[in-house]
């Protein structure tokens, strides 16, 4: 089943809305990624995203496919063999896709900064909480 193609309105944001038609959504952004790295078969892609059904993960490379950023190899051979790789327009993402990683990578650095000095406050207040109040003799 291929799509029509969609029309944009090319407002400001236009270039943005394309990009994330393409690559937007949970997996096709990370199933990009995978693909930059080599040319994989779809068990191995399941293996790289666990949390894929079998289903959505077809599904999500079918689009890429259908929009020309995946090419999808098929070998006569029993069982089946099916190839999933970058067309030279899905490798042009790669910027994007690594410039996602990198972003991605630094936001979880500073949550898990942010969560350590929370969870320490947390540890202090708890002790401030069971020290018992100084007594002034009076």
């Amino acid at each position: 089943m291929i799509k029509t193609k969609k029309r944009y309105d090319c407002a400001v944001g236009c270039p943005v809305e394309v990009t994330l038609d393409l690559v937007g959504g949970k997996w096709k952004g990370v199933i990009v990624y995978h693909l930059l790295e080599t040319t994989l078969r779809f068990n191995e892609l399941k293996r790289r995203l666990p949390t894929a059904t079998q289903r959505m993960l077809t599904r999500q490379l079918r689009e890429l496919e259908e929009c020309g950023l995946v090419h999808r190899e098929i070998f006569p051979q029993v069982p089946p063999r099916v190839d999933y790789s970058l067309t030279e327009e899905g490798r042009s993402l790669a910027p994007i896709i690594l410039a996602m990683h990198d972003w991605g990578t630094r936001r979880l650095k500073r949550q898990q900064k942010t969560a350590g000095v929370r969870a320490q406050g947390r540890s202090h207040d708890a002790g401030l909480v069971r020290q018992a109040p100084a007594r002034h003799g009076g």
